[in-house]
């Protein structure tokens, strides 16, 4: 049985691929942060499922899920680290806090760092161990590829780690460990029912409040017809067992329209349009 490690597999993307390589015959390793939540998926997903706790920000907590994992393996390799963990954090990049960014970044880019530094040795960077080398699976975002406003700590943040999986996959050609970016649209999971969460009142004088209050509503639309968390998980099941995997795959539930956006050049046009929509262009 092979195993493989997965980051944020609470809920959402992350619980999905665990109940889906599960499924399929694998031991997975689901990283969380409260206990009721490994006693839930342990019910949920039998014996083949051992949660480990900690937070992707806390080092110390993360090497020693690592140790754990080494020595549940039993002197072999890990089949794949799918570095799925992050948060969103929205505002306009003039009123947000430093604070807000920051822990946006740690979580989502630094969090993949420490998991990636922890697990990688396991997927075969030590020769020590015997068996097929692993895979890295990076979720990213469309986001990734795109600025959009009002959201640009977390656009930052999946810039980053695009940038950060194109330079890891060719060091890791090194030890035969590839490096696959899984890139969703609009998926439906919790992190939509936490955005109707979010107090706006606190820009309740700026001038960004008639945009914040369309971007939520449009963003509450996207991810009630959003893809269902499976399909994710599906082709990160891809990207872990495939004989020649893609360096990237992107999916979303409207193929089309972001075709048609990357094919856009990035001019003023197109900023001018997406300004229009938010009631960003200059009065008089």
């Amino acid at each position: 049985m092979r195993s493989v490690v997965v980051t944020g597999a609470s809920t959402g993307i992350g619980w999905a691929i665990a109940k889906f390589m599960v499924g399929h015959g694998y031991r997975v390793f689901g990283s969380v942060r409260k206990q009721a939540d490994a006693d839930r998926l342990t019910g949920e997903f039998g014996a083949n499922f051992t949660p480990l706790l900690f937070d992707v920000t806390d080092e110390a907590a993360v090497l020693a899920a690592a140790r754990k994992v080494r020595e549940a393996l039993g002197g072999e390799t890990l089949a794949g680290l799918v570095n799925n963990a992050g948060v969103a954090v929205a505002g306009p990049v003039l009123e947000l806090s430093a604070d807000d960014f920051r822990r946006q970044m740690d979580i989502n880019v630094i969090g993949p760092v420490i998991a990636t530094q922890a697990f990688g040795p396991l997927l075969g960077a030590d020769p020590s161990l015997k068996g097929p080398k692993g895979r890295i699976v990076m979720i990213s975002s469309v986001a990734g590829k795109n600025g959009n406003p009002l959201s640009a700590p977390y656009c930052t943040s999946k810039h980053a780690i695009e940038g950060l999986s194109e330079s890891l996959r060719r060091e890791l050609m090194l030890f035969g460990i590839d490096v696959i970016i899984v890139a969703p649209g609009a998926v439906k999971t919790p992190i939509w029912s936490k955005a109707e969460e979010i107090d706006l009142s606190v820009y309740k004088n700026s001038p960004y409040l008639p945009a914040l209050n369309k971007v939520m509503a449009f963003m509450m639309a996207l991810g009630a017809k959003g893809l269902p968390a499976e399909r994710i998980a599906e082709i990160v099941f891809e990207a872990l067992t495939a004989a020649s995997p893609r360096v990237r795959y992107q999916i979303t539930p409207d193929p089309l329209r972001h075709l048609i956006g990357a094919l856009l050049p990035k001019r003023r046009t197109v900023d001018r349009i997406i300004a229009k929509r938010l009631g960003f262009l200059p009065q008089g």
